[in-house]
């Protein structure tokens, strides 16, 4: 079949060779029944390749199901994908179908499969090794014959490294890879893209389709493009909807945009091998902010400060006669700047009350960090964890999964 029918069928834009690539694999994989992992940023299109898949597949007159593991809450996950018996649970008034036994002989889209918690993971290998799977609340042994196609923008090794998921489930979902390269790296694509959405806008609002002059195509083309396609398709619909003169200019579309900032902190990417854990660093610069703030309130109570050079292992200078240089307060680097040397202050000594150094205290690690910032969270909200998630900036969930990994007792 070709490739520009594939295309037409399932509104695929684009001609870029790693784009026809994946669409050719997943072609060529239909027929089979293997599992197949497809990975990308995030907003990069990775769920029209299952639909390929299953299209083109035996299984293509049984049903096929889209779940996005990350939107179900983790006390539910199990029963929506396993069912569950009567009176298994809370509010289980009646047996139900899970999704796999409702996709028997058919297709399973995991969607965000990263998102899954370990037990659930541990579940899901055991279809896909047996094909077997138990109800929530039963002891009786099911089976299904379920073709399972997963996608996630995490970085896999890295989740792997740090406990989050499984490595012999990664192998398993991984029988064929697949890859969507980002936008940014499609950048033919890009203007075929935004006029593709400026017509379906302009057919669907009943108006001329805005057009973009020669400077705004190279501007639009050389732009980063941190959400991929579905931001691309967000900004062509503002445009439509709110700009009146439907030739788009530079200063026109730099509105829409914001800034493009190449060192700001990537979206996640299966690619990166230095992408981490962002959820955890964003937890670290809150830190590293808060101690800021003490560190100028500590400089506006003391008077008469002195910041000399000191030993990295030590105590502090206490003898205010000691050799010190006279140093202002505003020449003491910033956070999050890195610091060259450590700095001790140099004050009176009937002012100061020296605490002894522990000598097998060992540096203190990112982890450390880390861990200390969110029992501090739960301690100043008496273990409310809505709040504490609140105030570190990450979600209920994430916050959940790790007081677990911590074995924090709540209050």
């Amino acid at each position: 079949m070709e490739l520009s029918e594939i295309k037409n069928r399932f509104g695929i834009i684009g001609n870029d060779p790693r784009l026809n690539s994946a669409i050719d694999t997943a072609i060529q994989i239909a027929g089979t029944s293997l599992s197949v992992l497809i990975t990308g940023e995030s907003g990069v299109g990775k769920e029209v390749i299952p639909k390929i898949i299953h299209a083109y597949s035996p299984r293509k007159h049984n049903n096929y199901i889209a779940i996005n593991c990350g939107a179900i809450p983790e006390g539910t996950i199990e029963s929506e994908l396993f069912g569950h018996e009567k009176g298994s649970f809370t509010g289980a008034n009646e047996a139900r179908k899970g999704y796999f036994e409702t996709a028997d002989k058919g297709t399973i889209f995991l969607d965000e499969v990263g998102e899954l918690p370990l037990p659930t993971q541990a579940r899901l290998l055991r279809v896909l090794e047996s094909g077997e799977f138990i109800r929530v609340g039963s002891s009786k042994t099911q089976k299904t014959d379920v073709r399972v196609i997963a996608a996630s923008n995490v970085n896999f090794q890295h989740a792997i490294r740090n406990g989050r998921f499984r490595e012999d489930l990664y192998y398993r979902l991984n029988a064929v890879p697949i890859s969507i390269p980002p936008l940014r790296e499609r950048k033919g694509d890009i203007h075929l893209l935004f006029m593709k959405f400026a017509l379906d806008f302009a057919d669907k609002y009943r108006m001329p389709a805005v057009r973009l002059t020669p400077e705004a195509r190279i501007l639009l083309e050389s732009y980063r493009w941190p959400g991929n396609i579905r931001q691309l398709k967000n900004v062509a619909e503002q445009i439509s909807i709110l700009e009146k003169d439907r030739q788009v200019t530079p200063d026109v579309l730099v509105r829409y945009l914001p800034p493009d900032d190449p060192n700001q902190m990537p979206v996640r990417g299966c690619d990166s091998g230095t992408a981490g854990n962002i959820q955890d660093r964003d937890i670290i610069f809150k830190m590293l902010f808060q101690l800021r703030e003490e560190m100028d309130e500590l400089k506006s109570m003391v008077t008469g400060t002195r910041v000399v050079d000191a030993p990295a292992v030590g105590p502090v200078h206490t003898d205010h006669t000691a050799h010190a240089l006279p140093v202002k307060v505003s020449d003491v680097p910033e956070f999050p700047h890195k610091l060259s040397h450590d700095y001790s202050i140099t004050v009176p000594a009937a002012e100061v009350i020296p605490e002894p150094v522990k000598e097998d205290d060992a540096p203190r690690t990112i982890q450390d960090v880390n861990d200390d910032m969110i029992r501090r969270a739960l301690e100043k909200h008496e273990g409310r964890r809505k709040a504490a998630a609140a105030e570190l900036g990450i979600s209920e969930r994430t916050l959940y999964r790790k007081i677990k990994e911590l074995k924090i007792n709540e209050k």
